[in-house]
């Protein structure tokens, strides 16, 4: 049933992928920055409402070192940026300096996404022998490496369901936040493995009775450490501002998808796995 519902959610993802793609940031396109100098704090929201008002969307906004705005744009041209700066003049009365203005490229360019889907092959290929090497067993590493996949799957389909009804984008913030979950997806489901071992060693049986006993011991566990950081990530996305709310998200997400992925996902594969391993064996003698 878990696994049912696994599958549906991906579906669901795949679709929103294939039907509308992502929305992709100025970290992958290029476009425009402008750095600006206020004379009185403002808040990034307040900054972002004012621009937006103009009808020109922002990628992002920074704060540098000196306490200036660094906003990223898509590419703008003069009458735009003429725009910006009007709507600026008109409802920030203490007025306002740019300190710069200039387009750029892509600061992930395509061979940076290529060594970067390399290294994650590469890290979820070691991953898998090394917990195969650790429980004496390729089922308990694979299934721990599917799991993790299942949890990317996942983020990747949320992110253009969100990209297309709520302009979520794919930045570099974003993958930052798509390997951060892939380690703490891993880390809980070998927590659940971990004790599926110890019981194998102690008591011995069928490994669907250690997996159910497995999982309702580390349940609570689990959810106690995944919930200090859904409050926090929580805060994050409704107090954060515009700046990170994304990436909360983001990480929001793959926190509840690897939260559900250990117990739901990685204990149903390993057990369905040693099922039909035993069948096949059945239908061999």
């Amino acid at each position: 049933m878990y696994l049912v519902i696994s599958l549906l959610v991906i579906c669901l993802g795949a679709f929103s992928f294939l039907k509308w793609g992502f929305r992709v940031g100025v970290d992958f396109t290029g476009g425009s920055v402008i750095e600006y100098k206020f004379r009185d704090k403002i808040l990034s929201d307040e900054l972002t409402k004012v621009i937006e008002s103009s009808e020109i969307k922002i990628s992002s906004i920074q704060i540098s070192e000196e306490g200036n705005y660094i906003v990223k744009f898509p590419p703008l041209n003069d009458e735009e940026k003429q725009k910006i700066n009007t709507a600026l003049t008109e409802k920030l009365k203490d007025g306002f300096e740019e300190m710069r203005f200039e387009n750029v490229g892509p600061s992930v360019g395509p061979e940076l996404v290529r060594k970067t889907v390399v290294a994650l092959l590469a890290s979820a290929g070691i991953i898998l022998l090394w917990v195969a090497y650790q429980f004496k067993s390729v089922k308990f590493g694979l299934s721990a490496v599917l799991a993790m996949f299942h949890d990317s799957l996942v983020l990747l389909g949320a992110v253009a369901f969100l990209g297309h009804f709520f302009g979520a984008e794919v930045d570099f913030l974003f993958v930052t936040a798509m390997l951060t979950i892939l380690s703490f997806s891993v880390h809980d489901t070998i927590v659940v493995y971990d004790r599926i071992r110890e019981s194998q060693k102690k008591t011995g049986g069928e490994i669907i009775d250690l997996a159910n006993s497995a999982v309702t011991q580390t349940m609570v566990r689990s959810l106690n450490n995944s919930f200090t950081i859904i409050f926090m990530l929580v805060a994050l996305v409704l107090l954060g501002g515009s700046t990170v709310k994304w990436f909360a998200v983001a990480l929001l997400i793959g926190t509840i998808s690897g939260t559900y992925s250990s117990p739901f996902v990685a204990v149903p594969i390993l057990v369905t796995w040693d099922e039909l391993e035993k069948k096949m064996k059945r239908k061999q003698r």
